[in-house]
């Protein structure tokens, strides 16, 4: 007799189950789709820096940079060393675009201490010395194995070249907390260019991810 008891019992509250499942459902389908929430950046993504702004610029400014000499006012600076396949990726694959921009890439190149060649060494002087994109070109469109620097003074014996490889290196020192009181965390490639508003704008972007992001700060069309 308990058996037969429990049977509408048991039926009943299934159907309510049912009927709460179903009332979630049309509750869910009614609700507004949410757009898909932006990624968050690597390293903190991109940032504008008005922090000691000044320095940075004059930084940039007076250092050994190399470049196709494309423009005065619109310009992208790039901090990075020789074999840096994050660096390698982004000439490889954005510079192409941002110079049909007329946007000139001012490539700061230095060699990482107790991390370097000394064939490295000698170019990463040579480049600021005199500055050339020719050369940049000769060695970056080589295997990075491949290169010598033969015929170029060397970084560890001339004491002019030396002291140019340490300005190189100087800098990203320099550089590294200035950048970090604006948010970005320093690496290779970092980027530094002028926002819409004046003020510089910098990101840590080694990951392609941050691609489309600078590609629309500097004004190209989406790949």
């Amino acid at each position: 007799m308990a058996r037969t008891l429990t049977r509408p019992a048991t039926f009943l509250a299934l159907l309510l189950a049912a009927a709460v499942a179903a009332a979630a459902a049309v509750t869910l389908l009614a609700s507004p789709v949410r757009a898909e929430e932006p990624p968050v950046l690597p390293n903190g993504g991109i940032h504008s820096l008005t922090v000691d702004e000044d320095k940075i610029r004059a930084l940039l400014t007076d250092a050994g940079w190399v470049s196709p000499g494309l423009s005065k006012t619109r310009w992208l600076y790039m901090v990075s060393f020789r074999s840096c396949p994050d660096c390698i990726r982004f000439e490889t694959e954005e510079f192409p675009d941002i110079h049909k921009a007329g946007i000139d890439t001012r490539v700061i190149l230095t060699a990482r201490r107790a991390r370097s060649t000394a064939p490295e060494r000698s170019g990463v002087a040579e480049l600021w010395a005199h500055r050339s994109w020719q050369t940049f070109e000769t060695w970056t469109g080589m295997p990075v194995d491949a290169w010598t620097a033969e015929g170029l003074p060397s970084a560890d014996t001339d004491p002019d070249r030396a002291a140019l490889l340490e300005k190189s290196r100087v800098l990203v020192e320099t550089l590294r907390p200035l950048l970090e009181e604006n948010g970005v965390r320093f690496a290779y490639p970092t980027l530094i260019w002028q926002g819409k508003d004046g003020h510089l704008r910098g990101c840590a972007c080694e990951d392609r991810i941050t691609y489309p992001y600078i590609r629309a700060e500097l004004g190209l069309p989406a790949n």
